[in-house]
């Protein structure tokens, strides 16, 4: 029974920790369009605030799996969140003066503190229980990341581009006034998450989290740096995270640009759909990496997430049942690709991967709605990536070099710095479509790493 209270324990507040890092991390990602329109930037300039936010993981990552060792997977969360509620509050004297270089600033700490939450994460729950279900845990709790995700570019919709619209074809003074509005509107999300984040680590201080036994192996210690899976992994998570990352930072002013009809505010929604994507295809993942048996409730839950993409697509739109159709529809077609995978993360890792190119390419080679909607159907695909790449990195390793091996991972997030300002800059010389060749070679890697390099050796 006290083993089953702790896993409940570690789990729950875990999965809290993955939605709070999902909700940040995706705001600063789609806070690009609003920052390109304060500052005047080109495509390639605004996307270096993602990568701003995503060069701490290289920086952070490795000493913080030392951090962990040492003070421990609480602590560590903790101290996390402090950070997070620091940087947030750093955007309001950002914003107000209009002080690109403190956006960076702000953008940067807010990042350190996720990167001690991510880093301490997915390892805890990788470790929380036995290894054959690991790419369950994670697909679950990746998904409650993922209703984060969701969340933030339908708010970044609501709180900073409602009713503010800028014409195609703007003059100087117009384009100046849409950008100091926008930058009137960017502080009060920040204030409201510095709250919630200080508020969740005064809570994690009173709770007593179930410690992860440490058991070595016998023999003389390897160094992961010798481990050819995690070594390979690690740049999945880099072709990952790059091509994800890439996708959404342009995805607002790519969609604004293929019809006058849709404003800043309706393609932010679109950018919630794709991110929508990633949650419910981590909701399949969940159940279909799962010991769950072929029977009446595994059935109801797929059809409870077909219903959660109807009600999801349907709401960040504002209730066009329509775009919600078609996003469930999609939805679909994505679970019964995840069939062919036979819940095995390697083989579906691999399909999806391939489908994720796919879908890239179709896009550079098209427009309108079709490409519209093969660009957001990206998400669905990436939806079992991460998860995935990290469960098939950290196989074999015992608790002990666990930590470090995350540090490493997610050190190569670093893709999320260098991915979005390739593509911004293709953008700015080619066109947007072109761009998304990149994502597509990206995850070309990927399914590499799903037919060879996570065997181990």
């Amino acid at each position: 029974m006290d083993n089953k209270k702790n896993f409940t324990v570690g789990m729950t507040t875990f999965g809290a920790i993955f939605f709070i890092f999902g909700f940040a991390t995706t705001f600063i990602i789609t806070m690009t369009a609003p920052v390109k329109a304060v500052f005047g930037l080109s495509e390639f300039a605004a996307q270096l605030l993602s990568s701003a936010f995503f060069i701490t993981y290289p920086i952070m990552s490795i000493p913080t799996g030392r951090l962990i060792n040492k003070i421990g997977y609480k602590w560590t969360v903790i101290l996390g969140l402090l950070l997070m509620g620091i940087g947030s509050i750093t955007f309001v004297p950002a914003a107000k003066g209009q002080l690109l270089g403190l956006f960076y600033v702000a953008t940067f700490i807010l990042a350190t503190g996720v990167v001690f939450l991510q880093v301490a994460a997915n390892p805890y729950v990788t470790a929380l229980g036995s290894e054959s279900s690991a790419s369950s845990r994670l697909n679950l709790t990746q998904a409650l990341n993922s209703v984060a995700t969701m969340v933030a570019p339908w708010l970044i919709g609501i709180a900073i581009f409602r009713n503010l619209d800028l014409p195609a074809l703007a003059t100087e003074a117009q384009e100046k006034q849409f950008g100091l509005d926008v930058a009137a509107r960017i502080p009060v999300p920040f204030i409201i998450m510095a709250l919630i984040v200080i508020a969740v680590a005064i809570i994690l201080f009173t709770i007593k989290l179930p410690a992860l036994q440490t058991e070595k192996k016998e023999g003389e210690k390897k160094s992961i740096w010798k481990y050819p899976h995690v070594l390979l992994g690690a740049f999945g998570i880099f072709a990952y995270v790059g091509a994800e990352v890439g996708n959404a930072g342009l995805l607002v002013n790519y969609i604004r640009g293929t019809s006058d009809l849709i404003n800043a505010e309706m393609a932010s929604t679109y950018a919630a759909i794709y991110w929508g994507g990633a949650m419910i295809g981590r909701f399949f993942g969940s159940i279909m990496f799962s010991d769950m048996k072929n029977g009446v409730k595994k059935y109801a839950y797929i059809i409870a997430i077909l219903i959660l993409a109807l009600v999801s697509g349907s709401f960040v739109t504002d209730w066009n049942w329509g775009i919600g159709l078609t996003f469930t529809g999609t939805a679909f077609v994505n679970f019964i690709f995840m069939q062919f995978g036979r819940g095995k993360a390697a083989r579906s890792l691999a399909i999806f991967a391939l489908m994720a190119a796919a879908l890239g390419i179709i896009t550079t080679f098209t427009t309108g709605q079709v490409a519209i909607w093969t660009v957001i159907s990206i998400g669905l695909f990436n939806s079992i990536m991460f998860p995935n790449i990290f469960s098939l990195a950290v196989r074999n390793l015992d608790s002990e070099e666990m930590a470090p091996a995350s540090g490493l991972i997610n050190a190569l997030i670093l893709g999320g710095a260098i991915i979005p300002p390739i593509m911004g800059s293709i953008a700015d010389t080619a066109g947007y479509s072109w761009a998304f060749i990149v994502p597509a070679v990206c995850y070309l890697y990927i399914f590499f790493y799903a037919v060879k390099g996570h065997k181990i050796r």
